[in-house]
C-alpha cells in the first residue's frame, strides 16, 4: 500500500478514536495532583470523537475533505487544554493535506510536522514535557527518517511516528520534574499516542471495536456512543416505594449503558439526572420507576450542533439587543446563582471535572446577542477552549473578551468589578486588576498515596491547595482548612470569601466561622453556599 484514500483515512481516524476511548480512564489517572479531577483522557476522547463523528458523516471521496470535516468537528468539540491542542494538531494536518484526493507517505509526514507547528502557535507559552513535545519530536524525527529513505510507505511513516511518540512520552518526566516526582508521564502525550496507535493498527488491518475496551466502564466515550443525540434532564420526586428501592449507583449504572455525560444527584426525596443519550425514552423509563417527574427537558443536540457549526459566524442579529453580556463557568447550583446575581447572563455548567467545549462557548456567545461579551472561564484548563471560541466568532458582529480567570475566586472578583456604565476596555482593565489581588485556596481529598514536592500524601487525606501548590495534607477536613487559611491570611488581608461545597454541613461551616473570628478578627468573612462538587471549600482572600 503506497497511498491512503478517503475510505482508509476514515478507518484510521475511527480506529484512533476507539483506541483513545478504550484507554481514557488510564489517561485520566495520569494526574499530577492526587485529586479526583483527572479528566485529560475524557476531554481528549470527547474531543476526538466529536471530530470523527463529523468526518465519518462526510460523503466525499477526497482525503482533504474528510480531514477538513475532522478538523472542524475537533475545533467545535474541543474540551480542556489537551483537547484544544489536539484540535490544533489536526487543524495543521488538514491545512497540509488541502487539495489532495489521496495521500502518500511524504504527504503524511509533512502533515504531522505542520500539525505540530500549528499546535505550538496556538499556545501562548508552550511548555515542554507535554503533548506539544510529543507531537513535535515524533513528527520531526519521522520527517528526518522519511527524507533519508528512497522509498517509504504510509505504514512505515505511522510505525516510525508511533515509535518516536512513545519514546518522547517516556522522556516527558525528564522535562517536567513534577511528572518525575509523582511517577507519571504526560497525560496529553499519552492520549495522542493512543490516537496514533489506532492509526497504526488500522493500516495493519487491525480494526478495533467498542467491546475491546481495556479499561473503564460506565459512560464510555466512544465513537459509537458519542453521537450527539439528546441532552436529557429530569427531576424525580421519589415515591414511598422509590425511597426504599432507589440506589444512586444502580441508576447510574443503568443510565451509563445507554448514554454518557452522566450526572445523578440525590437530595433526600429529590433526584436530579442529566444524561446524553440516543434513546431519551429509555432514560425516562429508568427514572420513572422510582417516582414522579417534577421537571423534564429533552434537547436534540445533533440539531443544535449543526446549527451552531453553520451559524457560528452569523448567528447574531443585525443589531445587538444590549451592550454587554457576561458568561461565566461554574459547577454547583449555588455558584451558578451567585454569578447570576452578580450580572452574569449565562453560567455554563462546568469546572475542573467537566470542561465545557468550544461549541458550548460559541452557543452561549450567540445566545447573548450583545455587542461585547466577557467570558470568565474560571479554570486554567478551560481558558484555551474559550479563546478558541473567541477566534471562531465574527469580530464584526460581537467583541468577545476572554479574561483568563483561573479559579472561582478570580472570576468572582472580576465580576464584582464589572461596570456596565463604562467602556469595554476600562472594564477589562478593572476586572483584571481585581483578579491580580485575589488569592485562591481549595480543600479536597486525595485519591491515592503519593509524594508531591517532598510532601507525603495519603489516600483519603484532605489537601489544602494554595494557588497551584499543595501546602497541607491531613486526615481531617476542618483542620486542613484551618491550616490553609493560616497560610493564606496576613495582616494586609481584608476579606475572606468561603465558597462551601456540597459535602460540607452547616455545623462544619460554623466551626470555620468561629476559627476565623477568633484567629483573624481584622478580616471580614463572607460565606457563599456554592454547592460545588469535589472541593469542600474554595477560599478567596483579598
Amino acid at each position: 500500500m503506497t497511498r491512503i484514500d478517503a475510505s482508509l483515512f476514515k478507518t484510521m481516524i475511527e480506529n484512533g478514536a476507539i483506541n483513545l476511548s478504550n484507554h481514557y480512564t488510564d489517561i485520566d489517572a495520569l494526574n499530577v495532583f492526587p485529586v479526583p479531577d483527572g479528566d485529560t483522557g475524557t476531554n481528549m476522547s470527547m474531543t476526538f470523537s466529536a471530530g470523527v463523528k463529523d468526518a465519518l458523516a462526510c460523503s466525499s471521496n477526497r482525503v482533504d475533505e474528510i480531514a477538513k470535516r475532522l478538523s472542524k468537528g475537533l475545533l467545535m468539540g474541543a474540551r480542556g487544554n489537551s483537547g484544544v491542542i489536539l484540535s490544533q494538531i489536526f487543524r495543521g494536518l488538514y491545512q497540509s493535506l488541502d487539495g489532495k484526493e489521496d495521500i502518500d507517505a511524504m504527504d503524511l509526514a509533512n502533515a504531522f510536522v505542520n500539525g505540530s507547528r500549528v499546535a505550538y502557535k496556538a499556545v501562548m507559552r508552550p511548555v515542554e514535557g507535554t503533548i506539544l513535545t510529543v507531537i513535535r519530536e515524533a513528527a520531526d524525527y519521522t520527517m528526518a527518517y522519511v527524507n533519508g529513505k528512497e522509498e517509504v510507505t504510509p505504514l512505515e511513516v505511522i510505525e516510525y511516528l508511533v515509535k518516536e511518540a512513545d519514546e518522547s512520552l517516556k522522556r516527558t518526566p525528564e522535562l517536567l520534574p513534577v511528572l518525575k516526582e509523582v511517577g507519571v508521564v504526560d497525560s496529553g502525550g499519552a492520549g495522542l499516542l493512543c490516537v496514533l496507535q489506532g492509526f497504526e493498527m488500522a493500516l495493519k488491518g487491525e480494526i478495533l471495536v467498542k467491546s475491546e475496551a481495556e479499561s473503564g466502564s460506565g459512560a464510555q466515550v466512544s465513537v459509537e456512543s458519542e453521537e450527539f443525540g439528546y441532552c436529557t434532564e429530569f427531576i424525580i420526586q421519589l415515591s414511598e416505594s422509590g425511597m426504599k428501592t432507589f440506589k444512586e449507583d444502580a441508576l447510574k449504572d443503568s443510565l451509563s449503558r445507554i448514554g454518557n455525560s452522566l450526572v445523578v444527584v440525590q437530595d433526600e426525596d429529590i433526584v436530579k439526572v442529566h444524561v446524553h443519550t440516543l434513546t431519551p425514552g429509555d432514560a425516562l423509563n429508568l427514572g420513572q420507576r422510582y417516582g414522579e417527574f417534577l421537571k423534564l427537558k429533552i434537547e436534540n443536540m445533533s440539531v443544535q450542533h449543526e446549527n451552531i457549526v453553520v451559524n457560528a459566524k452569523n448567528e447574531f442579529k443585525d443589531h445587538p439587543e444590549k451592550e454587554y453580556a457576561v458568561i461565566a463557568v461554574a459547577a454547583g447550583d449555588g455558584l451558578s446563582e451567585t454569578f447570576k446575581e452578580l450580572r452574569a447572563d449565562i453560567v455554563i455548567s462546568g469546572g475542573q471535572t467537566m470542561n465545557p467545549s468550544t461549541e458550548d462557548f460559541v452557543a452561549a456567545i450567540n445566545q447573548c446577542n450583545a455587542a461585547h461579551v466577557f467570558v470568565l472561564p474560571n479554570n486554567s484548563n478551560i481558558i484555551l477552549a474559550a479563546q478558541q471560541a473567541e477566534s471562531i466568532c465574527d469580530a464584526d458582529q460581537v467583541e468577545v473578551i476572554v479574561l483568563p480567570t483561573k479559579s472561582i475566586p478570580q472570576g468572582y472578583a472580576a465580576l464584582i468589578n464589572f461596570n456596565p456604565e463604562v467602556d469595554a476596555e476600562t472594564n477589562r482593565e478593572n476586572m483584571m486588576a481585581a483578579v491580580e489581588h485575589v488569592q485562591t485556596g481549595q480543600v479536597t481529598f486525595a485519591i491515592k498515596d503519593t509524594t508531591y514536592e517532598g510532601m507525603e500524601i495519603k489516600a483519603n487525606d484532605f489537601m489544602g491547595i494554595h494557588e497551584k501548590a499543595i501546602t497541607v495534607s491531613l486526615p481531617d477536613k476542618l483542620e486542613t482548612t484551618k491550616v490553609l487559611l493560616s497560610q493564606m491570611i496576613d495582616e494586609e488581608s481584608e476579606l475572606i470569601t468561603l465558597f462551601v461545597g456540597e459535602d460540607v454541613s452547616d455545623a462544619e461551616v460554623s466551626v470555620i466561622e468561629d476559627y476565623v473570628d477568633a484567629t483573624f478578627p481584622h478580616v471580614e468573612l463572607e460565606v457563599v453556599d456554592g454547592g460545588q462538587p469535589v472541593y469542600s471549600f474554595i477560599i478567596s482572600v483579598e
